[in-house]
């Protein structure tokens, strides 16, 4: 039968029901107990003897019509729950209301009231009293046996993926579960949770295309952050010692298995610290969610692979890293023209119109970083990169920080902040050439008060949950990602 075909049959069932005086769709259901809660209970309550009587709601995801008797399949936000359903009259819910129920479908929402018994097959069942419909459902879910496959819909679609997807809905529950678990981690460690604005007068904090956006209150632009690095920062001058923020940043930039056009980022800030420190409470974030979230500390890469969390994680330099990749110990004193030559033999893509030190960074980003399965402080990087942090003391070519690399993705970049304000100038205006005007200034005059010395720390959630449930990109990661 044609879609539409199904979707005119169901819609005569609920005019009929209308004309009986039943309302398919109810303002509220009484509901004693989730799914969940019923299973539980009645482990406890056969122990010690007992009888248990519940009322529970969700959505029909299979039907089993055996003439005077059915068994249904419940589901609730916390899985499935089987319900008998019988037209007796002293232990089911009549005759009149079982013809009524005979005519429910696939997908309708309904309440059930009764008691809880085990069947034969020693399934913890709900044994109908009373069934009501509370909403209707008009278009047929996808066949529960073969699932829900198609990527554009599962993307498009998520309502469906997230009902016959039972591996769909156990992530999302993970995600959030994550998401908590760092504000438990923080906030035991009296770090505290801010806001900062998204719509921004300078797209400040990283180097990348914003989106732009009118505001006609003040007939002037606004853009969608790029980053919460800069505002955040401002709390340290304020005086707030420990600060973090959970937010969406927006970068009008490209879409791949790894990037999102609108991500979440963790960013985090402590007083009195450096890179180091971030080191070590990255570390320990990431052990804490493995003990308190995931129950495991050995994950699967999307290609199969083997990473473990647990144990010492290693630590290399910018350098080391590019040496090994090239196997050239000149690398760094050649010439660009030479650099490009060297990538053609290594069948790199290159723009040669890039800088000197973005040729280099092109081979990290391809040749050395998708390699980086096991966790892997990669440090010191050239200061080109990253204008926001501080100078390492022995060569002021190189910076006091790390990217940490794990699934062969970045997870965290983390700094010794930069809080001179003459030299945090020097690196904005050397980074922004001619275009001065995207300078945050306010935050310079910040600086320019005082700020603390501090250890800042980023991690991307979205990349985060790619590896913590083991999934194969950041769209199975996202609710809703961006589509065209």
């Amino acid at each position: 039968m044609e879609e539409s075909d199904l979707f005119a049959v169901r819609k005569a069932k609920f005019e009929e029901l209308c004309q009986k005086g039943q309302n398919p769709f109810r303002a509220n259901c009484r509901q004693t107990h989730t799914n969940k809660q019923v299973l539980s209970l009645f482990e406890t309550a056969e122990k010690e003897g007992n009888t248990c009587e519940v009322a529970v709601a969700g959505r029909i995801i299979a039907f089993r019509l055996m003439g005077k008797a059915s068994f249904l399949k419940l589901l609730d936000q916390t899985g499935t729950l089987q319900i008998y359903v019988s037209n007796n009259e002293e232990n089911g819910i009549g005759a009149e209301a079982y013809n009524t129920f005979k005519t429910y479908d696939i997908g309708d929402f309904v309440g059930v009231e009764g008691d809880v018994f085990r069947t034969k097959t020693s399934e913890i069942t709900v044994r109908a009293r009373k069934v009501t419909s509370v909403s209707k459902s008009f278009r047929s879910l996808p066949d529960k046996f073969h699932g829900l496959n198609n990527p554009d819909t599962i993307y498009r679609q998520r309502y469906l993926d997230l009902i016959v997807n039972p591996e769909s809905r156990e992530r999302f529950f993970k995600r959030a579960a994550i998401i908590k678990g760092i504000r438990e981690f923080l906030w035991a460690r009296d770090f505290v949770e801010v806001e900062t604005p998204m719509l921004q007068s300078v797209a400040g904090g990283a180097a990348a295309r914003p989106f732009v956006t009118h505001m006609n209150a003040l007939d002037c632009d606004f853009y969608l952050r790029i980053s919460l690095e800069l505002y955040l920062k401002r709390m340290l001058v304020g005086g707030y010692d420990r600060v973090f923020e959970i937010g969406r940043n927006f970068r009008n930039e490209g879409l791949s298995r790894r990037h999102n056009p609108e991500f979440t980022m963790l960013e985090v800030y402590q007083a009195y610290s450096d890179y180091r420190g971030m080191m070590t409470l990255v570390r320990e974030l990431m052990r804490y969610l493995c003990e308190k979230v995931i129950h495991k500390t050995t994950l699967k890469s999307y290609t199969g692979e083997t990473i473990e969390l647990s144990g010492t994680w290693a630590e290399k330099t910018y350098a080391e890293c590019i040496l090994e990749a090239v196997k050239d110990d000149r690398w760094f004193e050649r010439s660009k023209e030479e650099k490009l030559w060297a990538c053609q033999k290594l069948e790199i893509e290159v723009n040669p119109e890039l800088e000197d030190f973005e040729v280099t960074n092109n081979v990290f980003e391809k040749c050395v970083a998708p390699k980086l399965l096991q966790p892997t402080f990669v440090t010191q990087l050239p200061r080109e990169l990253c204008p926001l942090a501080k100078l390492n003391e022995k060569d002021e070519r190189l910076l006091d920080v790390f990217e940490l690399y794990i699934n062969g993705q970045e997870i965290a970049p983390a700094y010794s902040e930069q809080n001179d304000p003459f030299v945090q100038r020097r690196m904005f205006e050397a980074q922004a050439g001619e275009e001065v005007q995207k300078i945050d200034q306010d935050f310079l005059t910040a600086l320019e008060y005082g700020m603390p010395p501090a250890g800042g720390m980023g991690i991307g959630i979205d990349r985060l949950c790619i590896l913590l449930t083991e999934a194969d990109n950041i769209r199975d990661t996202l609710l809703y990602p961006t589509l065209k």
